[in-house]
């Protein structure tokens, strides 16, 4: 009886950090970073308190193993896809970019702008992670990507962080429409945020081509 119990102990064991991480994500967009006890989050995995802090010491740990999770490994992968594709670069934007963020604004992930918006001046140390683990790394990827399309000469020689900016920001605003206005009210019912992610990128790839001397 003992050892068919430990397999399954086992994995419930492994499952846990994940089942915390998930339950943290959805009650900090819900109700936000501070107004969130841990005490929630334990319940709402199902487990006690003093198993929450075995696996995240704070909540400060908690949000950023969230972040960790949600976001910098997302970041990670869309760079090793990257370097792997040997496609045409405006491909390898709507590829790479196009995914990750309709993979973002699909889950409770997209919240997490929201959240470091909102509360990122209060917790100066999630804010600093924050830019260390997502804006850095993110920004970066990106403007590889755009001057890999200006030396190859499929893109104009343009400044690389304005057209970084240019693709990241209207997307962190959909994220933070959808967390926000989008959350209360139907003026957007009709909205396709795949279309407008899609529609977004092609302009932006459109004004990057380089046109025939």
């Amino acid at each position: 009886m003992t050892r068919s119990l430990a397999p399954t102990r086992r994995r419930l064991k492994e499952a846990r950090p994940q089942q915390l991480l998930d339950a943290a994500l959805e009650l900090f967009v819900e109700k936000g970073f501070a107004a969130t006890r841990a005490e929630e989050v334990a319940q709402r995995a199902g487990v006690s308190k003093g198993t929450l802090y075995l696996y995240y010491p704070s909540k400060e740990e908690l949000l950023k193993a969230v972040i960790r999770e949600h976001l910098s490994s997302r970041i990670a992968a869309g760079a090793a896809q990257a370097d792997q594709y040997r496609g045409s670069v405006a491909d390898l934007l709507r590829e790479v970019f196009g995914r990750w963020w309709l993979e973002v604004y699909d889950n409770p992930t997209s919240g997490v702008f929201k959240l470091i918006i909102t509360e990122g001046r209060n917790f100066p140390e999630i804010a600093e992670f924050y830019i260390a683990e997502v804006i850095r790394p993110g920004e970066e990827l990106i403007a590889q990507i755009v001057q890999r399309g200006i030396d190859r000469g499929e893109f104009e020689s343009l400044d690389v962080p304005s057209v970084v900016h240019s693709l990241l920001l209207p997307l962190v605003m959909l994220c933070l429409h959808k967390h926000s206005l989008g959350a209360c009210s139907d003026h957007d019912a009709d909205f396709d945020a795949h279309r407008y992610v899609h529609r977004h990128i092609d302009l932006i790839v459109n004004g990057l081509r380089r046109r025939a001397e």
